[in-house]
């Protein structure tokens, strides 16, 4: 397994960068415009495991991730799906949006602390 790519794999701004700064999850949506990863923004997330990883990526490629994928702010299906350093994590905005991320350690501790 290589690097995570930090970046959005699936759903809503697909392609795009995960970045952190000062303290800041942000996913950059264009040059000049970016979207928070916190409480504010955040309805709820998900760390996805190995099974569930593939249904997610079809699930959030259709906009159907919900709730039957995504638990309460800060649930978490556990460290099983660290694959040496990599997090692929489940969000649902406040805006309705879904993303499937795949990030790094660093980011991933960022997303749980901003996002409790």
């Amino acid at each position: 397994m290589g690097k995570a790519k930090n970046k959005v794999i699936a759903g809503d701004y697909k392609g795009k960068s995960v970045s952190k700064t000062f303290g800041t999850v942000y996913i950059q949506k264009t040059m000049l415009d970016t979207l928070e990863i916190s409480k504010e923004t955040v309805d709820c997330y998900e760390l996805i495991t190995d099974k569930q990883q593939k249904s997610a990526i079809s699930g959030v490629a259709r906009g159907a991730v919900g709730a039957a994928l995504l638990g309460p702010v800060g649930m978490l299906a556990g460290l099983s799906a660290k694959s040496k350093g990599k997090y692929t994590v489940a969000i649902q905005f406040k805006t309705g949006e879904n993303s499937l991320l795949e990030v790094d350690d660093k980011l991933y501790n960022a997303i749980v602390k901003n996002c409790f």
